[in-house]
């Protein structure tokens, strides 16, 4: 499979158009006092399964072709992704099989549930519930649909930047949370087709670095896994996405678990808006760098509002 461009990411938004609408790009005069700067927040939580991810899985579904929707399809995710997937499968009427390891969000499990996918619980960590998936697929002749190489997935989630520069031109800085660095490439496909000088800034967990060393050290990496972040989970980077991050991500933040807990609690207080863990690592990375952005316009990716009760009261305890 080829990477996507940006032909592909306008592609995506005609497709996806009928059943997903924007989101609103809102700024907060409280944020901005934090991070003293102007900021803006892409309120990816408004979508109908609370992230980012259905917009790459509506564009996959809708492109599948009829062979393929009669096999059905299986994916690997620890929430968001599946709950993506989930819902274009009940658009399109596509069997959806979901992957996810033991122990994964309850919230989102029984959303995914709700959407009349199936779910297969297997392994400890979202790489052994992958490994898993692809067994199934093999065996049974699914449609694979990995989490990042997937030149659809990629351009679909795209279209969150593409819709941000739309609605403030001026954004010259955007921070994104990284998993296995869909939505980050995504950014990246964008910002660098709008103006070479917008800086993209990726963020992950310092428990599980895997992308970020990845992009640091120019390879695949495998590293340990030990975020409670779902959306930053990962043991080992994704080739499509990390050669997209390596040629057009301008930095890349680690923060630690303490720091994400506090971005989810800023959220909270600042915006009056619920954002899962992903999303309070963008924040928290921001804060980090609040000195070096001053007189530069930002973009803050919310990539979704699917925290877990237990989650939410330890960001409340950390405040």
């Amino acid at each position: 499979m080829q990477p996507p461009t940006f032909r592909d990411v306008l592609a995506a938004r005609k497709r996806i158009g009928p059943y997903l609408k924007p989101t609103p790009l809102h700024r907060y005069a409280t944020l901005d006092e934090l991070l003293g700067t102007p900021a803006w927040v892409k309120h990816e939580n408004y979508q109908p399964v609370g992230a980012f991810k259905v917009r790459g899985g509506v564009n996959l579904i809708a492109s599948l072709n009829d062979a393929e929707k009669r096999r059905g399809v299986i994916t690997a995710s620890t929430g968001n992704h599946g709950q993506s997937i989930a819902f274009a499968g009940r658009l399109f009427g596509v069997t959806a099989r979901i992957c996810v390891p033991q122990g994964a969000n309850p919230g989102k499990l029984a959303a995914i549930r709700g959407m009349g996918a199936e779910i297969i619980e297997h392994g400890e960590r979202f790489d052994d519930a992958a490994r898993n998936a692809q067994r199934l697929a093999q065996e049974n002749g699914y449609r694979f649909i990995h989490s990042a190489n997937e030149p659809l997935l990629i351009a679909g989630v795209a279209t969150q930047a593409l819709e941000m520069f739309e609605d403030q031109p001026d954004i010259d800085t955007v921070f994104v949370p990284v998993g296995l660095g869909s939505g980050a490439s995504g950014t990246c496909l964008v910002a660098k087709a709008i103006d070479r000088g917008i800086r993209v800034i990726g963020v992950q967990a310092a428990a599980s670095p895997a992308v970020h060393d990845s992009w640091r050290d120019g390879k695949v990496q495998m590293r340990p896994n030990r975020t409670f972040a779902e959306g930053l989970s990962t043991g080992q980077a994704a080739q499509m996405t990390l050669d997209i991050l390596m040629r057009d991500l301008d930095d890349f933040q680690l923060v630690e678990e303490d720091e994400i807990r506090r971005g989810m609690l800023w959220w909270l207080e600042r915006c009056h808006t619920l954002a899962e863990s992903a999303a309070g690592a963008v924040l928290a990375a921001a804060y980090k760098l609040r000195h070096s952005l001053r007189g530069r316009r930002i973009g803050l990716i919310l990539s979704g509002g699917n925290t877990s009760l237990t989650h939410l009261k330890e960001a409340l305890a950390s405040g």
